[in-house]
């Protein structure tokens, strides 16, 4: 299979040509980049030179169909909604990792991202990329809306307590915390090393963008309006996420039974580990893989249950998703090219 990537400076389209590389079944015959046009990739990325030492291109629709079968957008937010019809005119499949086409409610986008789509007609043919719920859907999928790395972590460990009726749905606090790779390759201050180093920091309270992303999904999964308090933080290391959780349990059930429930769940779901009572999961048991590690604990105390997940926010957070997601389009094994076991220490 033929690929293209479109946006090929930041953190997620190297994490992609990396996974893509080593991928059996795909060649990667493009690279795309308005800003670096010309520019050979592992000159911005000398950890592939030898590997991708093809210059980057700029964006013409018409060298797409030149034996392209699928493109993967790793654009900043407001640039996807441009390109993506003129590509699906073109019969090409694409997967999009930005926020573009994650939401359904083209009027929330203009409150939470600060745009107005242009491809309102496309937002209900997309399919939301979470590899482990949404499988079926992604089979015959043309358009994937990879989801965002805090809905990634968050949802894979709340869907099954809602499936299961387990949880309050009025009762949902997700505290998140991200290394500063999530905040792109761009310059900002608020990432620099004198800012971050020894440093932890709130921000975005109330007004994430992510915050509508999770609540589509868990309203879709309740068959009920769900609002969740949401609140992100960066920490001083370059890559992992956490998202800790706490609900009110709706009935009397043990950690047996609660863990019980999650390893039924996601017993055919190669990439989610449920950790046993008292095993809580950190960022780098999952570091540079496609895993997501679940932790669970039920507090008899105060009736709640608190959820512990993490992801590496570059893998399964984006582009390691992106490829489960490719895998499962292209009836693939979803683990093909991602067998990756997390790097540690």
């Amino acid at each position: 299979m033929k690929v293209a990537i479109i946006g090929g400076s930041g953190y997620g389209a190297v994490e992609l040509a990396r996974l893509l590389y080593q991928h059996p079944y795909v060649e990667v015959l493009q690279i795309i980049s308005h800003s670096q046009a010309g520019t050979i990739f592992s000159e911005i990325y000398p950890q592939m030179v030898t590997i991708l030492d093809q210059p980057m291109a700029d964006l013409k629709l018409e060298k797409l169909t030149d034996d392209i079968d699928v493109v993967f957008l790793a654009t900043p937010s407001d640039v996807s909604h441009k390109l993506i019809p003129k590509i699906l005119d073109l019969k090409l499949k694409c997967i999009d990792l930005s926020g573009d086409f994650r939401l359904k409610d083209p009027a929330q986008y203009q409150q939470w991202y600060g745009f107005e789509t242009t491809a309102e007609k496309y937002l209900n043919q997309a399919v939301y990329g979470l590899s482990e719920i949404y499988q079926e859907e992604i089979l015959d999928a043309q358009l994937i809306a990879n989801p965002g790395c805090y809905p990634t972590a968050a949802l894979l460990a709340l869907i099954p307590a809602i499936d299961g009726n387990l949880i309050s749905f009025n009762s949902i606090i997700i505290d998140g915390k991200t290394g500063v790779s999530g905040a792109g390759r761009g310059l900002s201050l608020n990432v620099h090393f004198s800012e971050m180093n020894e440093n932890t920091k709130a921000y975005q309270l109330g007004v994430h963008k992510h915050i509508p992303e999770i609540e589509q999904i868990l309203s879709e999964k309740s068959n009920d309006s769900i609002n969740i308090n949401f609140t992100p933080h960066i920490v001083p290391m370059t890559r992992g996420m956490m998202t800790t959780i706490y609900t009110d349990l709706l009935a009397d059930v043990s950690q047996e039974q609660v863990e019980e429930w999650y390893e039924c769940f996601y017993q055919n779901h190669p990439f989610i580990r449920v950790r046993k009572a008292g095993q809580i999961p950190s960022t780098k048991e999952v570091y540079g893989s496609n895993y997501c590690d679940i932790g669970l604990h039920v507090d008899k105390r105060t009736n709640k249950l608190m959820i512990v997940s993490v992801i590496d926010n570059l893998m399964k957070g984006a582009a390691g998703q992106a490829i489960q997601n490719l895998n499962l389009m292209s009836n693939w094994d979803q683990q093909t090219g991602l067998a990756d076991v997390p790097i540690y220490p």
